[in-house]
Order: C-alpha cells, then sequence, then structure tokens
C-alpha cells in the first residue's frame, strides 16, 4: 500500500469512527441516567436523514436551516420518544423499558416503510457541492467532507463536556447518573432532565444522520440498524456510561474496520463482522470498556 493509499484510509477512518461516535453518545447518555439500552437510538438516526431530505427538497430550505431543523426536529422527537414509551415505565423492571425500545424501533422502522416506502432514495440534493468536491494535494485524494466530519464531531463533544461540566443541567445530568432517587429530594427536575438527555443524543444522532447522508448518499427505512449496533458497540468498547468513551470506541472501532479491509481487501464481504468479534473479545477481556466503571444497577 502506497502511503498516498494510506494517509486516504486514515481520513476514511477518522470519519466513520467520528460518526460511530456521535451515535454512541446517544446509547451511553441514555444509559448513564437510565440503565436502558435504547434501541430505537438507530431509528431516531435514520429519521433525521429523511427529516434533511425533505427539507431540501419539498420545503426548499437553504442546506444551513435544513440541518438546524433537522436537528432541533429530531431532538423533540427523541423527547416524544421518551415521553410516550418510556417515561410511563420509570417505576417498572427495567425489562419492561428494554422491550418497550426494542417495540418503538419496530414501529419506527415499518411507520416508515408505510411513509416512505422501501425503496432507497438518493441524498445528492442534500450533498453541499463544497464539501465533496475532490482535493488533490500531491498524491492525496480527499474530499473536504473527510475534514468537516472529524472536525464537526470533535467540536460537538467538546460542547457536550462543556455543558455536562460548567452547567447546572450538566450536573443535573451526572447527580442523576449516579443517584436518581436523590437527585429528586434535592429539588431536581428529573423528568425535565431524562427529556433533555433524549433531546441531546437525538440531535448528535441527527448532526451524524446528516453527514451519513452526504457520505452515504442513499437512504431507506433500516438504514439506522447496522450503524445503531455499531455505535452501540462502540459504546461498550469504550466503557457505556462515558462520553470520552463513546467517542474513543467509535474512533477504534472505525480505525478497525477501515484498515483491516484496506490491508485484507479479501475479507471486505466481512467488515460488519469485526465489530460483533470486537465486542466480544472486549466483553471478555474488560466487560466495563476502556473508560467504564462499575455502574450499580437501578430498579
Amino acid at each position: 500500500m502506497s502511503f498516498a493509499m494510506f494517509i486516504q484510509h486514515v481520513f476514511n477512518a477518522l470519519s466513520l469512527g467520528s460518526l460511530y461516535g456521535l451515535i454512541a453518545i446517544g446509547y451511553t447518555m441514555v444509559y448513564g441516567i437510565l440503565r436502558l439500552i435504547n434501541f430505537a437510538h438507530g431509528d431516531i438516526f435514520m429519521v433525521s436523514t429523511y427529516i434533511v431530505l425533505f427539507c431540501v427538497t419539498l420545503f426548499h430550505l437553504p442546506w444551513g436551516v435544513a440541518v438546524l431543523v433537522t436537528i432541533a426536529g429530531t431532538a423533540l422527537f427523541g423527547v416524544v420518544i421518551d415521553r410516550i414509551a418510556y417515561r410511563p415505565l420509570r417505576s417498572a423492571p427495567r425489562i419492561s423499558a428494554l422491550i418497550s425500545a426494542i417495540g418503538v424501533s419496530f414501529f419506527i422502522e415499518n411507520i416508515c416503510i408505510v411513509l416512505f416506502t422501501g425503496v432507497p432514495r438518493s441524498m445528492d440534493s442534500v450533498r453541499n457541492e463544497l464539501l465533496v468536491r475532490t482535493i488533490k494535494l500531491g498524491s492525496v485524494s480527499i474530499t473536504p467532507l473527510a475534514v468537516f466530519v472529524p472536525v464537526c464531531s470533535f467540536l460537538l463533544v467538546a460542547g457536550l463536556m462543556w455543558m455536562l461540566y460548567k452547567t447546572k443541567p450538566g450536573l443535573a445530568m451526572r447527580a442523576i447518573s449516579k443517584d436518581i432517587e436523590t437527585t429528586r429530594l434535592m429539588g431536581v427536575k428529573v423528568d425535565s432532565i431524562i427529556a433533555l438527555t433524549f433531546a441531546i443524543g437525538s440531535g448528535l444522532a441527527a448532526a451524524a444522520g446528516i453527514m451519513w447522508g452526504m457520505r452515504y448518499p442513499q437512504i431507506n427505512p433500516f438504514m439506522g440498524v447496522m450503524p445503531g449496533f455499531k455505535a452501540f458497540i462502540a459504546a461498550v468498547f469504550g466503557g457505556i456510561g462515558s462520553v470520552q468513551g463513546a467517542m474513543a470506541g467509535g474512533l477504534i472501532l472505525g480505525f478497525v474496520e477501515i484498515m483491516i479491509v484496506a490491508f485484507f481487501p479479501e475479507l471486505s464481504g466481512y467488515r460488519d463482522a469485526f465489530a460483533f468479534v470486537l465486542l466480544i473479545l472486549v466483553l471478555f477481556v474488560r466487560p466495563t470498556g476502556l473508560f467504564g466503571e462499575e455502574l450499580e444497577d437501578k430498579i
């Protein structure tokens, strides 16, 4: 492999890994507070791609406005899911909320098939021409999108970390993750903070969905399944409940996936399997993940 090809693969790995990381943050934030794996999160990611597509093609909104509307709309969608499917089960056994999450996932996928059909749709109309044009740097060919995606992802994560550690809502989130009942007794509006958590996680998934649609310009109602699974694996690998771990896990998973295929092209048909093998190895060696810590179960 030439040095130029290696550099291109590095940019591809950074881009893919940062998208996995953004999606994984939604899983890890909800789990950190509720000890719930939100299996509908990958479908929220999928819905965001349809929202931005229709904002551009149906309502003819400028690209920047369409992005903001999509992030806000997807964040609201996440809050609605929490209000309808999860909040009524706060005091129920966790298995009930888990079953509800699986049901919500199937419901979103099937309602999208009814509304949008199962035919894949092109995202070419959403792609920003400035981001997808090819730039030659010597013998290296990259697109601005390959740089924009990781930079934007890191900025979003930095903003989230600032919110978690420098603001009162962030303090409330961290307190709820430790002891939800004591935090409630301290006067914190727990349901509002949980709704904010769903909004932030869904908004980050929307940002990932928009960039995913520009990178892989074809969408369908089941497109969120595999990225959702891989993002969950990234969250577990980095340490479920850790925002930094989710991003680190996503980057590592992206590098593993891209580099193995780059060095062993004959294994390209098995690229999805590497993520699950990585999950099994992590659970054997370090069940809490790279940055994870033992978390008490919540009843």
